[in-house]
């Protein structure tokens, strides 16, 4: 812990990770401003005694401004896998990256911590990948005057999840029977737990300062046996059907045409490219991440709440 408390704003932190990081924050005594988009998505949030909500534009300069002003520390968590409408890789991505530093320097702060993607290059197969190296390069190119560090982390898995949850969700409705693109595409999924303890760390360790460090659990996994493991810890039968790429590509095109996107052709461009660290991030924060194994039947398991009230609501329905 630092040795005052820090002033901290987090773009991003109604969703998954940021409510684990900011209730993370609260506890450890620091004073967040949490931007969100409107009332509803931040409610959860309220409870906590240090957490400020400000309903805000973060796409708008000025806004920015004034959610930095008094902060110690700026921390990026906003991301999409698709775009829809105005919510574009260039727009939530780049040009939000170019923002945070303008309104950073108007009002001097200097620390940023931001949430990148692992295998992110200018090369990358997918517009969401190349989107996010884009931003990392103008991070780099404002260290002259913010004090950044950046996380690569590879598929994130924990409660609430959109990930492992989705899966168990699939599985459920489908009793068992999986299409799955890229079925062969490796991972090495790290828990929520341990990247917010990367960012709460880092932090306030000035030796990490000017570094993009990858974020990796300790097993590296296909997607399918992913899925496999997230059936056993769930309870669920799980029959997989491996997609050829052709056919893949095509479920993206037509799923990426439905209401919400579940998922899409750049979804599956990124998929072409394993999530693995060549890096051992978490080494150097002096963080030993938990198995998959070891956490996600906390969750999903027989005796998980979620699981409980999902047999509950099964029983009335």
């Amino acid at each position: 812990m630092a040795e005052r408390p820090l002033n901290v704003c987090v773009l991003g932190g109604t969703g998954f990770v940021g409510t684990e990081l900011v209730t993370r924050l609260v506890r450890a005594g620091h004073n967040v401003r949490v931007a969100a988009r409107r009332h509803a998505s931040g409610n959860h949030l309220r409870v906590l005694p240090t957490c400020e909500l400000v309903i805000a534009n973060i796409h708008d300069t000025r806004t920015l401004g004034y959610l930095f002003t008094g902060m110690d520390v700026v921390i990026n968590l906003v991301g999409i896998l698709n775009e829809q409408g105005r919510a574009t890789f260039r727009r939530v991505h780049v040009e939000l990256a170019m923002r945070i530093i303008e309104a950073m320097r108007a009002q001097r702060v200097r620390r940023l911590l931001h949430m990148s993607a692992l295998a992110a290059g200018a090369t990358a197969p997918s517009h969401y990948l190349r989107s996010k190296a884009e931003a990392e390069a103008q991070i780099r190119v404002a260290a002259t005057t913010i004090d950044s560090t950046t996380f690569r982390p590879s598929v994130i898995f924990g409660p609430h999840d959109s990930l492992t949850n989705r899966f168990a969700g699939l599985l459920r409705t489908t009793h068992g029977m999986l299409p799955l693109a890229r079925a062969k595409a490796r991972f090495a999924p790290v828990y929520v737990g341990d990247v917010v303890e990367a960012f709460v760390h880092a932090m306030t360790d000035r030796t990490t300062i000017g570094k993009s460090l990858e974020l990796c659990g300790p097993d590296v996994m296909t997607l399918e046996q992913l899925v496999q493991l997230t059936a056993k810890a769930a309870g669920l039968p799980c029959h997989i059907l491996r997609l050829p790429d052709f056919v893949a590509a095509l479920q993206g095109t037509f799923m990426g045409m439905l209401p919400g996107k579940p998922f899409t052709r750049d979804n599956y461009r990124s998929l072409t490219i394993d999530s693995v660290c060549k890096q051992n991030g978490f080494a150097t924060l002096g963080i030993q991440p938990v198995r998959m194994e070891a956490a996600i039947s906390g969750y999903l398991g027989e005796h998980s709440f979620q699981h409980q009230l999902d047999t509950y609501r099964r029983s009335f329905g």
